[in-house]
């Protein structure tokens, strides 16, 4: 029987859990990418592009530039572009009022920063997490890693067609179980890591919390700088098919990143040799 057929929506188990049980990834099972208008897949793709570049930028700077790309077609209004933006979970890292997606209500929690002025020199003392948009040919879904931020070695991930808690949450478990728990995570005011579950993860496995505060554009600036070497290296090359095309291509880059690609902050050396050699 095909494992996708053995899952059942209406049931109590989450569809995360059940896909665990039956060692099932998240991202055979939705394997629809999301749909959305050729127009909006369009602008959603060339968004993404000058976002990666300028992650700084709100949604006055990307209207503005897109505006200004008049050669490529494109005539857009702020109101648009902020519709856009929020389909694709992406905010400017330096945001303005209101512009950024906390959790609301009395079961999300911010946490403060805490790397300011700390000097990280070793593996599992902070790991980062986010979350970011990635293009198919005909719709879009979402990427949620894990980083080390000393020996920037990709720790886990994982990839949906909705951006909820549950593959945030399977993607820290899974990186747990293979390497640990880190002293600190840090992460985005997002309402996937502010939720009271994965507080909840985070507190029982003995690390601590860390938030990016606002107007901070270097806070999470680990897992910002491996989105784009991602993006460029892979993902912009390519125009995938489908989550499974995008899912074999994205594992075999981050494995050549991890385990063949030096990183310049610690010279000759590649990820997985830093990780390894300081662990």
């Amino acid at each position: 029987m095909e494992k996708r057929k053995m899952i059942e929506p209406e049931t109590k188990i989450s569809l995360s859990r059940q896909c665990d049980l039956i060692e099932l990834s998240r991202s055979s099972f939705y394997y629809n990418p999301r749909p959305a208008s050729d127009k909006d897949l369009g602008t959603m793709k060339r968004l993404d592009e000058v976002f990666t570049d300028n992650p700084d930028f709100g949604s006055r700077q990307l209207r503005n530039v897109l505006n200004a790309l008049k050669r490529e077609g494109y005539k857009i209004n702020r109101k648009r572009v902020q519709r856009l933006m929020r389909i694709m979970g992406i905010q400017a890292l330096y945001p303005g009022k209101n512009l950024s997606k906390p959790g609301i209500g009395s079961e999300h929690k911010i946490y403060p920063y805490l790397l300011r002025n700390m000097k990280i020199d070793r593996p599992n003392q902070v790991w980062s997490t986010d979350i970011t948009y990635i293009r198919l040919k005909h719709g879009f879904i979402y990427l949620v890693g894990i980083i080390d931020w000393y020996s920037k070695k990709l720790l886990s991930w994982e990839l949906s067609t909705t951006m909820d808690q549950e593959f945030c949450l399977s993607t820290y478990r899974r990186a747990v179980n293979l390497y640990g728990a880190p002293e600190i995570l840090n992460s985005d005011q997002g309402s996937q890591f502010t939720s009271k579950d994965y507080r909840e993860m985070i507190r029982k496995s003995g690390a601590k919390f860390s938030m990016d505060g606002k107007g901070r554009a270097l806070d999470n600036i680990a897992i910002e700088r491996f989105w784009r070497t991602l993006k460029y290296g892979e993902v912009y090359l390519k125009e995938y098919q489908s989550v499974n095309e995008a899912k074999i291509g994205i594992n075999t880059y981050i494995k050549k990143y991890n385990s063949f690609r030096p990183h310049t902050a610690h010279g000759i050396q590649t990820p997985d040799e830093v990780y390894q050699m300081a662990a």
